[in-house]
């Protein structure tokens, strides 16, 4: 992946404010951790020229890295629109993968046309973790579906994340990342020199950042 490429993502949502940072007021997640950025990539798809950047750098990255690719799966809730602007790009089949199956109907966890040993690619907005994603991967790997990788527009670059996807043998590229996004947020007086530490701290050990 283009480091430019890193770069000019991390800049935009960071100008449309998809991206927050504040170490004086921190975000509390879900999952209890205090954090110092807050993450929305949805708000991407309300500008234009942001969507169509991200559309086009993740079709270009699809691309490169997956050439094979036969469909595009998106995760839901925030992969399906990326994915489905990706698949329109790259002119092939969309389907996309539930967080549980339906509870009515038919019960699909996939929605869309299934294809058995179909080359698929799977899109998200953010990984931190990984688990939502990984999940995703095991449906449709259970549909008979062949997983090439994933692609996304953000990763945090957790060291768990690292792991979760190197265990379950899931290839990742994404378009920017968070060290690539402080150092932009650095140049454009989003944050000063003497907080870049305590950012650099919340990203290795975030659990227990600010506890």
């Amino acid at each position: 992946m283009s480091t430019d490429i890193g770069y000019t993502i991390a800049a935009k949502l960071l100008d449309i404010e998809a991206i927050k940072l504040n170490l004086d007021d921190p975000f509390t997640w879900s999952s209890g951790w205090k954090s110092p950025i807050y993450c929305d990539n949805r708000l991407s798809l309300s500008y234009p020229e942001t969507r169509t950047l991200i559309k086009e750098a993740l079709a270009n990255t699809i691309k490169e890295n997956y050439p094979e690719v036969e469909a595009i799966a998106g995760v839901a809730t925030a992969g399906i629109p990326q994915g489905a602007l990706v698949a329109e790009a790259l002119g092939v089949p969309f389907i996309y993968v539930r967080s549980k199956p339906k509870g009515h109907g038919m019960e699909n966890m996939i929605e869309g046309k299934i294809t058995e040993e179909q080359k698929v690619v799977v899109i998200e907005d953010l990984v931190s973790t990984g688990g939502s994603s990984l999940k995703a991967v095991e449906a449709l790997r259970e549909a008979k579906m062949e997983v090439l990788g994933m692609a996304a527009i953000f990763t945090y670059g957790f060291d768990v994340a690292t792991e979760n996807f190197s265990n379950a043998d899931v290839p990742l590229v994404c378009l920017s990342n968070y060290g690539l996004l402080i150092e932009e947020a650095l140049k454009r007086g989003y944050v000063s020199d003497d907080q870049i530490e305590s950012l650099k701290e919340w990203r290795s050990n975030p659990g227990s950042w600010r506890q």
